[in-house]
């Protein structure tokens, strides 16, 4: 688990992409959600540090079907390992819908589509992707149509043609990411106009609604950040 991530499960997982073996690292407690333990159970660093590690797959799943074709797609590999980033956390569960396992396997999909030509898009993963749904239908409240793509596994994103990445992140539509950890990796998607929210600093020890609530990572804050980030969009902006 991340609460007992050490040097040790770093450089094991480390190796296994290395010798390019088919491990399944399952890791639980993966964000500030665990609140009360204090930031030494809160890995707001650890998620991104593994995303970078050449040849390992880092599913972040937002539910019982992104979990399912995760451990599915880890099973079935033979030239690497995979890192399952799971919540303690109840999460939400949005269904399956006949393509959407599809979706999945490609590692970043749209989940829930505008209503309307998107104004914006919301990046998310894990326990966050609950986030960008109540910001979307808040915002399609104000008459702002947003889409939310969830993106459980960037490098299997990375990994498909410039034709479906586009189609899912439109350069011409302002992106926002959400995700409770480190805010860094997340810029390579959302473009220099774009808006990353996350957590740069370690956690604090308070229930996990205070925590997200000090951190900004709420459905509201969310909300205005889209309504900047439009607002203040350029065009066309980054590779995706």
């Amino acid at each position: 688990t991340f609460a007992v991530f050490s040097d040790y499960s770093r450089n094991a997982i480390r190796m296994s992409s290395l010798m390019k073996q088919r491990v399944v690292h399952v890791l639980t407690h993966d964000s500030i959600g665990l609140g009360e333990d204090g930031p030494t159970h809160q890995p707001v660093e650890h998620v991104s540090s593994l995303r970078i590690i050449p040849g390992l797959d880092v599913w972040r799943p937002c539910d019982e079907l992104e979990t399912a074709v995760a451990w599915s797609e880890a099973l079935e590999r033979r030239d690497g390992p995979s890192v399952l980033v799971l919540s303690r956390q109840n999460l939400a569960q949005y269904g399956n819908p006949e393509d959407r396992a599809d979706g999945i396997r490609r590692g970043g999909y749209v989940l829930s589509e505008a209503d309307g030509a998107p104004q914006a898009v919301i990046i998310a993963t894990g326990s966050e992707v609950s986030l960008a749904m109540v910001a979307q239908a808040t915002l399609k409240e104000q008459g702002i149509a947003v889409r939310v793509v969830s993106m459980p596994c960037t490098r299997h994103f990375d990994q498909q043609s410039s034709g479906w990445r586009k189609q899912v992140l439109p350069p011409e539509v302002c992106r926002i990411s959400v995700e409770a950890g480190q805010t860094d990796f997340w810029h390579k998607y959302v473009g220099t106009d774009g808006e990353v929210l996350g957590i740069d600093e370690f956690g604090e020890s308070a229930p996990a609604p205070a925590l997200f609530e000090r951190f900004g990572l709420t459905a509201e804050h969310l909300v205005q950040t889209v309504l900047r980030t439009i607002a203040s969009f350029g065009g066309n902006d980054g590779d995706f």
